[in-house]
């Protein structure tokens, strides 16, 4: 019997549930970034980026293919020993608690900006880990089923922006490479954290019902993350022009207030209501996948009670301090280099370890 069956996911579920921690709050100030680094040419970099992450999300697949009926804790521990499992699930657990952290500061950063300026910080993660923790504690199944509906309920977005593309001026975007390729390949790092996440591949494996279907779902998963960045930084960047985009904070949002429509006054609110709730993607099942490290590491199959410690924890860290915005901005840069270690370099290496093993047994018993 496989030890995760009861917990099953599938490979649409698998799909959703990693484009949607790939999307994060950075998706708001993303096309400015772009901008600073290589002027409007910086969607040529989101495409450089999404290349070089399906190469590392299929090397995370083919080291999963080494032990497929455990997470890379049960492979390590089988391969290098039970200490080494038990350290790499206590160090990812720490980088997905990080990832969920930053998701949830920026969140309530943006909560309290936009909807909520008299409310205090404490009371607004309050308000986001309540649902937080009543869908986490249901296991994986429920955050799959989350991840679906959350999809199907934002498949609208995308046309409401194109009722700005009456005012763009698509000179913008011309001439392409206008400095060269030198500042499209200096934007590329800036998009990796556009990408991370996909390592969550490590935990998810297991639980998936057909995989078989696994590189494939990876890619489709990269490819929607992609095509979803893709076009709004192409709307922002048509919209305004190479100068004005680089003084805005949140282009995404700012770009909402040109749309108007008689039955809602002030539709970015609206949309910053709703965009919580595709952000959640990205610090429920970072928030559940660091308890299940925890709760691996000490052997436990209930990961509930970690989940309540935890949720406690960032309650009261929040009541007596929250990250400002560029505190927030530097989490997210440190983010991203901590993820291209974990996420790019680690399965590539690990592969690679693995591979010679195998090869040394082999060479073993002949």
């Amino acid at each position: 019997m496989k030890k995760y069956a009861f917990n099953e996911i599938t490979s649409m579920q698998y799909i959703f549930l990693n484009s949607g921690i790939q999307i994060s709050v950075f998706f708001f100030s993303m096309p400015r970034k772009l901008a600073e680094k290589a002027g409007t040419d910086g969607w040529i970099a989101l495409i450089i980026g999404w290349a070089v992450t399906v190469a590392a999300s299929l090397v995370v697949i083919q080291v999963m293919k080494k032990y497929p009926d455990g997470t890379l804790f049960d492979l390590l521990s089988r391969y290098l020993g039970k200490w080494t499992g038990k350290t790499a699930a206590f160090l990812y657990a720490l980088y997905l608690f990080y990832y969920a952290y930053t998701g949830l500061v920026q969140a309530v950063l943006l909560t309290k900006a936009w909807l909520l300026p008299q409310t205090s910080a404490s009371i607004v993660m309050l308000l986001l880990l309540i649902p937080t923790y009543v869908i986490a504690r249901n296991g994986l199944r429920v955050l799959g089923r989350y991840a679906e509906f959350i999809f199907i309920i934002s498949c609208w977005i995308p046309f409401v922006y194109l009722f700005v593309l009456k005012d763009a001026n698509w000179l913008n975007l011309f001439p392409l490479f206008k400095e060269g390729w030198m500042p499209v390949f200096s934007a590329v790092p800036t998009t990796f954290f556009s990408y991370i996440g996909f390592a969550t591949t490590f935990i998810l494996y297991p639980f998936l019902k057909n995989k078989q279907q696994a590189s494939t779902a990876l890619v489709i998963s990269d490819t929607l993350t992609m095509f979803g960045y893709l076009f709004i930084t192409i709307i922002c960047f048509a919209y305004y022009s190479p100068y004005e985009i680089q003084n805005l904070n949140e282009p995404i949002i700012s770009i909402l207030e040109s749309i108007e429509f008689k039955f809602v006054e002030r539709i970015g609110v609206l949309f910053i209501a709703f965009f919580l709730l595709i952000f959640s993607l990205a610090w429920i099942p970072a928030i559940y996948m660091g308890v299940f490290c925890t709760s691996w590491l000490f052997g436990k199959q209930d990961h509930r009670n970690h989940l309540r410690i935890l949720w406690f924890f960032l309650a009261l860290v929040t009541f007596f301090f929250i990250p400002t915005f560029n505190q927030s901005d530097h989490m997210s840069d440190f983010l991203t280099r901590v993820g291209f270690g974990i996420e790019y370099l680690f399965p590539s290496i690990l592969l690679i370890y693995l591979w010679m093993h195998d090869r040394f047994q082999r060479r073993k018993r002949m």
